[in-house]
């Protein structure tokens, strides 16, 4: 211990950071699922400060090390230092990285996670970066909600959601990828699943993580403008439409400010009726033309299904629509593998199984693309 010295995030030359943030590493910021900091950390010993709050979800987060899940853990409020690991070699680089477990808590408006400084008895060396860049965009599948724990689970709490054991980490694993998350339990392209409008992704894409509220998380610069040009993907995946799907089976959602009415609608005979179908498709093309605008070179992956594919043929008209309208021809669809009786996890969502089953095949689809 007695070589141990003290480094504030700022003064480390060789520090990577995952996810979208702020430019602050003073301190830095952990706003979304799959968000990381990683070092490569040639000593014996290594430990993180971090500032934790929360009203009602607390952050868990999961250490890697060289690759590996090493430890994951719920971080309660205060401010303190964690032990990353103890006793290594001192002469071997170990790859560590540090991540955020749970999505953005839309609602929570004191939930946040900062990491101030690490605490080290050797020297970083540089991490490399990744062949290819990688954005998701989606829901509670891709948050990892249901991901670990019991089938039986079905509370809402912050412990069932992964980030590292979800497609998405395993499809970037699998590219050798970096990668980023956008994703919000609930939310879909023009609605939530309870029909509510101001729950959608693509009005807050423009943003470092505009679906927090409150006066904390503006001070923190969730509501800042978004540095596309910092951090340009290859790919973007978007996994939208479930909770689309899921308006239409649910009760009405009333605007108390205005008292306007919100529902999605089934005909009689159960299909979607044409024109709140046609208002999803035409939200799912402007989201495409939004997408494009600040992702300029990538390939644009329509990726849906885990928990059913009745969005599906909207998903290839707004798809198609988009490209006869724009010529774009970097768009497409891919249907991901439904959920079985053997691959579900807690809260009846996709377990690790159907994560890892998705993560194989959209990985397979997305190679060819990149090639």
């Amino acid at each position: 211990m007695q070589n141990m010295k003290i480094h504030a995030l700022a003064n480390i030359e060789h520090l990577k950071v995952h996810g979208r943030t702020t430019n602050s590493l003073s301190p830095l910021t952990l706003f979304w699922t799959g968000s990381a900091l990683e070092l490569n950390a040639k000593g014996s010993e290594l430990w993180m400060e971090v500032e934790v709050d929360y009203d009602l979800y607390e952050p868990w987060i999961s250490i890697i090390i060289n690759s590996a899940p090493v430890g994951r853990q719920m971080l309660t409020k205060g401010r303190y230092w964690i032990c990353l690991f103890r006793g290594m070699n001192e002469s071997v680089v170990k790859n560590v990285r540090v991540v955020r477990d749970v999505q953005a808590m839309n609602g929570d408006e004191s939930s946040s996670l900062q990491i101030h400084a690490v605490k080290f008895d050797g020297q970083f060396l540089p991490v490399e970066d990744k062949q290819y860049k990688i954005e998701f965009i989606g829901d509670s599948i891709t948050s990892g909600e249901g991901t670990i724990g019991a089938k039986a689970e079905e509370d809402w709490i912050s412990m069932w959601f992964s980030a590292t054991d979800n497609y998405t980490a395993l499809t970037a694993n699998a590219l050798n990828a970096d990668y980023r998350v956008i994703s919000q339990s609930g939310w879909g392209v023009l609605t939530s699943w309870d029909n509510n409008p101001n729950y959608n992704l693509p009005d807050y894409y423009e943003k470092v993580c505009g679906l927090l509220t409150g006066e904390k998380n503006e001070r923190l610069g969730a509501l800042q403008e978004h540095d596309f040009d910092a951090w340009q993907p290859d790919i973007v995946v978007v996994n939208l439409g479930t909770n689309d799907c899921g308006a239409f089976y649910s009760p009405e959602w009333k605007d108390e400010a205005t008292g306007k009415i919100y529902k999605q609608r089934l005909n009689e005979d159960g299909t979607f009726n044409e024109e709140d179908i046609k208002r999803f498709e035409a939200a799912a093309e402007k989201f495409l033309t939004k997408l494009r605008a600040y992702n300029k070179k990538a390939q644009i992956v329509w990726a849906y299904g885990m928990l059913g594919n009745e969005m599906m043929p909207s998903i290839y008209r707004a798809v198609d629509s988009y490209k006869r309208t724009t010529g774009d021809l970097m768009v497409s669809v891919f249907q991901l593998p439904n959920m079985t009786d053997e691959t579900v996890g807690a809260r009846s969502h996709p377990g690790k199984l159907a994560h890892e089953k998705a993560a194989a095949e959209l990985s397979a689809y997305l190679q060819e693309l990149l090639k």
